[in-house]
């Protein structure tokens, strides 16, 4: 028998073939994922009174920043500098960012707060990259006085960050007279840059595309003059040393990724040309690989995105430029599980539906667009065991109030049974850390696991990323502590 051990906690566990068969190597995605339902049910992290629960594969989250590294690794010159900067916005959980720390992989931050969970996380500043098209002078003032690259959105956003270090065009960032709302105080260490948008067209999911004509996102490039202001800006501040650009996203085709980097790179040619030396010696290529959500194989790769960029913008990786990629849902995705009991089983019309506790408050976007993010959904028995027997199509539904809360519309699976669990499959970015606190429900503890070998076979091991919400955390986050604010004379 293999064990799993939770906070002191050894709980019996037989592999059931579905894991190492007993022989001490490291599962696969698959069977380590089977292997943490077991133990989350053996360990009480799911029960009547946790029923929805968070689970992260970190043997996964280590593949895949190592498959990361690797892939540009092998297509960029020797000595090229290149940092890999996680989008935080894809899971902001401290824990999460640290590990990727560890692992080599720094921090894209587009607030305060994220901000605030890299430094917590102990992501150093020189790691750290500022991407926002609605930064605010205390924004940009911190990260300049941190140090942080900054990525400016736009013109009147670059004229902030001018009066901010006391240099307009044709100066260079120096001392300031002092700190609080003028200039900031000494000189500044953070690479600036500035945002484009290659305008090389969306993808399938048009509320994720970030080079479309009109995207919100960065200097349209294509516009009327744009490039034109674009070179001279770069002209006139010989400190803008950086150019940044993302096009990709979910549904975003991996070729028209690689075409608004290839706008990137010519952009950089020409604004070093003219300005007859290498003013521009970085290239932040954003990120956006878009994750396979049909099946556990992990494609597109980031050797295949990496060989494509060597095929389509060959300059960019001749050691010529440094690099900085924004990669957040494919190094998450694949190796998150919500795990949730099926709390009723009815029917309606004729058609099965399990009433789960996992719906829009961790599933958002699955739930108001099930077309552009559905999710393969799992079943398992109260044990924790996969469900066997005929598929049958039947709903998955959520605990909130509303008709078209649901996880699978009419989805054939093993039919599924009062106490039973259903697993949301590929959720460990925008899922769980992206909370909708639709009817007040809680948010679910989120849990790392490592499957660990032993010489019984193997087991599994918990520890907490974030605790449950409890309810007087609720009340407190909708104004208890403020109960007679509104009790006002008239």
């Amino acid at each position: 028998m293999a064990s799993v051990q939770h906070n002191g906690r050894t709980t019996p566990h037989g592999t059931d073939g579905s894991a190492d068969g007993g022989t001490g190597a490291v599962p696969g995605a698959a069977a380590r994922r089977d292997l943490a339902v077991r133990a989350a049910v053996a360990q009480g992290l799911i029960s009547e009174s946790e029923p929805v629960v968070a689970l992260l594969d970190v043997a996964g989250i280590r593949a895949s920043a190592a498959a990361l590294r690797t892939a540009f690794d092998e297509v960029t010159a020797p000595g090229t500098a290149v940092l890999h900067a996680f989008a935080v916005k894809a899971a902001p959980l401290v824990a999460v960012v640290r590990l990727l720390g560890e692992l080599g992989i720094g921090a894209e931050v587009a607030s305060p707060g994220e901000l605030a969970l890299a430094r917590a996380a102990g992501v150093r500043p020189e790691h750290t990259v500022l991407d926002s098209p609605a930064k605010t002078t205390a924004e940009l003032r911190e990260a300049l006085a941190l140090g942080i690259a900054v990525n400016a959105d736009n013109p009147q956003e670059l004229a902030r960050i001018d009066a901010l270090i006391d240099s307009g065009p044709g100066s260079g960032p120096g001392p300031g007279p002092g700190s609080g709302p003028g200039p900031v105080s000494g000189p500044v260490a953070s690479p600036l840059g500035l945002r484009i948008n290659a305008q090389v067209g969306g993808g399938s999911i048009g509320a994720l595309s970030t080079a479309t004509a009109t995207s919100k996102f960065g200097i349209a490039l294509r516009d009327e003059g744009a490039r034109a202001w674009v070179v001279q800006a770069y002209l006139d501040r010989p400190w803008l040393t950086r150019l940044h650009t993302h096009s990709g996203s979910q549904g975003v085709p991996l070729e028209r990724m690689a075409e608004g980097v290839r706008t990137l790179y010519e952009l950089a040619e020409e604004i070093n040309a003219a300005a007859g030396r290498r003013q521009i010696d970085t290239l932040d290529i954003g990120g956006g690989l878009p994750v396979n959500f049909t099946s556990d194989e992990e494609t597109p790769t980031y050797a295949a995105y990496a060989r494509l960029l060597r095929e389509t913008v060959p300059g960019l990786l001749d050691g010529r430029y440094g690099l900085v990629t924004e990669f957040g849902r494919s190094l998450l995705a694949k190796h998150g599980t919500v795990l949730a009991r099926v709390e009723y089983a009815k029917s309606a019309g004729g058609r099965p539906i399990a009433v789960t506790h996992a719906g829009a408050q961790v599933a958002t976007r699955t739930v108001y667009d099930p077309a552009s993010w559905p999710l393969r959904i799992a079943a398992y028995d109260a044990g924790g065991r996969r469900k066997k027997g005929p598929a049958v199509a039947q709903d998955i539904a959520g605990p909130a109030c509303f008709a078209g809360d649901l996880l699978a519309e009419n989805r054939p699976v093993p039919l599924l049974e009062q106490g039973d669990l259903v697993a949301a499959l590929d959720t460990g970015a925008y899922y769980f850390s992206n909370h909708y606190a639709y009817n007040s429900l809680a948010r679910p503890g989120v849990f790392g696991f490592v499957a660990a070998p032993g010489a019984a076979g193997g087991g599994v091991r918990f520890a907490t990323v974030r605790a449950a919400q409890t309810v007087a955390e609720i009340v407190g986050e909708s104004g208890g502590g403020h109960a007679d604010a509104l009790l006002l004379d008239d």
